[in-house]
């Protein structure tokens, strides 16, 4: 484990708790199975990458699955490394990969699409981000007006960071389960071992990885809750809600803006909110980082099955048949994330 943080101390971009050996045990003591595996690239018996992967009979995904931003090698697994050699290495015919950083030109040759995890930096502290968000456009200013709103009609916006309040993030979680009823999106703590996930995670008293739980209240009520991933230096969003009657307000925008300010006292200078086009997330980021997605595979029938999933994608996203072509990439997210939460 040691060897494996001090390689991701080299660069910025690995520090992603998601990449973390810690995230990894995490996710094996909440699965109480053996599923996580984890692929070791040595050179003279000293370790020069690590991969950790949820391993089933014949594929493999990110470790955490459907719970997990960012996957793939961390370290530098020398200039001859080929990504198949990960399939023997993990005993699997195929490797699915969803979020791998785009640096790791490795993958590139595999990778049949890409997508942006949107970030916002504030190394030189709030004031001068803010400054420079203020100038590229409204949703700062949109966000002052609406505390100010907050303040007049119900009372003073109270922040908590990293909270101990049982009552917060229970209520979190039950936000998000009733969020995901009322959208018909897949209720990921039906799971079971999600749930224990963020349970430990948010028991967990660890220098450099674990989970906090945000709050902000109005006056004395809830208003919006969010619990985050926490690396070394970087802040990955994750699960956020709010309380409905509070809507208007933008609680959840109100509640980033704090946590922004916070982190200039902190070792804390990276908010990472993820991939996903939202409004929110565009408006908010000053910086990127490109995830690719694809697969790894032997000449087995789990690989020609992934290809021809990935050929019936591609073919309907070439054709000018608005949300008709994004079907079939919808039904393949969504044969992931129940892979991801067994």
């Amino acid at each position: 484990m040691a060897s494996w943080r001090a390689l991701q101390r080299r660069e910025r971009a690995w520090d992603s708790p998601f990449l973390s050996p810690c995230w990894a045990r995490s996710v094996e003591l909440a699965r109480g199975d053996d599923g996580v595996r984890v692929a070791v690239m040595s050179e003279g018996g000293e370790p020069r990458a690590f991969l950790s992967a949820n391993v089933g009979r014949i594929t493999a995904i990110a470790a955490g699955g459907a719970m997990s931003d960012y996957e793939g090698v961390v370290g530098d697994p020398g200039p001859n490394f080929d990504p198949a050699r990960l399939l023997r290495a993990l005993g699997v015919d195929r490797y699915d990969f969803s979020h791998i950083l785009e640096e790791q030109a490795e993958f590139a040759p595999y990778a049949k699409g890409r997508e942006a995890s949107w970030i916002i930096d504030v190394a030189d502290g709030y004031d001068a981000y803010a400054a420079e968000r203020r100038t590229a456009g409204t949703a700062l200013k949109e966000i002052d007006r609406k505390r100010r709103k907050v303040e007049r009609e119900i009372g003073p916006t109270v922040f908590a960071a990293r909270s101990l309040c049982r009552a917060g993030f229970e209520r979190l979680i039950a936000l998000k389960r009733a969020q995901y009823r009322a959208t018909g999106q897949t209720d990921i703590f039906d799971a079971g071992w999600t749930l224990r996930l963020l349970e430990d995670l948010f028991a967990l008293r660890f220098p450099g990885f674990g989970g906090a739980l945000y709050t902000l209240h109005f006056g004395d009520t809830l208003a919006a809750a969010q619990f985050h991933l926490m690396g070394e230096t970087t802040i990955h969003a994750w699960m956020i809600a709010h309380e409905p009657e509070f809507e208007r307000y933008s609680p959840g925008l109100l509640l980033f803006q704090d946590i922004l300010r916070w982190m200039d006292d902190t070792p804390y200078d990276r908010l990472d909110l993820g991939y996903g086009d939202y409004r929110f997330k565009r408006e908010l980021s000053n910086a990127q980082a490109t995830l690719m997605h694809g697969y790894v595979g032997a000449f087995s029938p789990a690989s020609l099955l992934r290809g021809a999933a990935y050929g019936v994608r591609q073919a309907a996203e070439a054709l000018p048949l608005g949300r008709v072509s994004e079907l079939p990439g919808k039904a393949m997210r969504r044969l992931d994330l129940l892979r991801g939460l067994r």
